[in-house]
C-alpha cells in the first residue's frame, strides 16, 4: 500500500511541476502576444517567426496543461448525477472511465503521434513559410509525451479510486 501511495504522490507531483511550467508559458505567451499586437498595429510591423512563436505556445500550454488538469479534477464533465453519488459511486465511476475512456484514448493519441514526432525529428522539420520557426519537431513532442502524462495521471486516478472502493480512503489522504 505504501509503494501504491508514493507512486499517486510521484506522478502528481510530476504533473503539479508541468502545470507550473504551463503557467509560465501562458506568461510568455500573453506577453509575446501583446508584442506582436503592438508591433502590427503601432509599427505596421509582422514576423511569422512570432506568429508561430504564438501558436506553438498555445500549444504546449494546453499539452503541459492536461496531466495538471486531471490531477485537479478540472476537466469538463456533466455532474448532473455524479454530485449526488456518495464518494465510493464517485470512485467507481471514476475508476471505470479511466479503464474504459482514458487510457486506451492515451494509448491511441500516444501510438498515433509517436512515429509522427519520429519522422518530423529524423528530416529535421522546420516551418515551410520564409523566416519561420525551425524545430517543429520540439513542438510535435510534446503530443505523445502530454498523453503520458494524462495517461499516468489516469491510472494514479483509477488507482486513487480503487483505494477507495477497497475502503482504503484514510490511507490514501494521509
Amino acid at each position: 500500500m505504501a509503494f501504491l501511495q508514493r507512486f499517486l504522490k510521484y506522478i502528481t507531483l510530476i504533473n503539479e511541476q508541468l502545470g507550473k511550467i504551463a503557467g509560465w508559458v501562458a506568461l510568455a505567451m500573453v506577453l509575446i502576444v501583446t508584442l506582436d499586437v503592438i508591433m502590427r498595429y503601432l509599427f505596421n510591423l509582422t514576423f511569422v517567426c512570432v506568429q508561430e512563436l504564438e501558436w506553438h505556445l498555445f500549444g504546449v500550454l494546453f499539452l503541459l496543461g492536461a496531466g495538471y488538469t486531471l490531477a485537479h479534477d478540472g476537466h469538463v464533465r456533466v455532474d448532473i448525477f455524479y454530485q449526488r453519488l456518495n464518494k465510493r459511486q464517485q470512485a467507481w465511476i471514476n475508476l471505470i472511465g479511466v479503464i474504459v475512456f482514458l487510457l486506451p484514448g492515451c494509448f491511441l493519441v500516444v501510438d498515433t503521434t509517436y512515429n509522427f514526432f519520429l519522422n518530423s525529428l529524423h528530416m529535421q522539420e522546420g516551418s515551410p513559410d520564409p523566416g519561420g520557426l525551425p524545430a517543429r519537431y520540439v513542438l510535435k513532442f510534446f503530443i505523445p509525451f502530454s498523453f503520458v502524462m494524462v495517461g499516468l495521471q489516469g491510472v494514479a486516478l483509477g488507482l486513487k479510486s480503487l483505494l477507495i472502493i477497497l475502503g482504503h480512503e484514510e490511507e490514501e489522504s494521509k
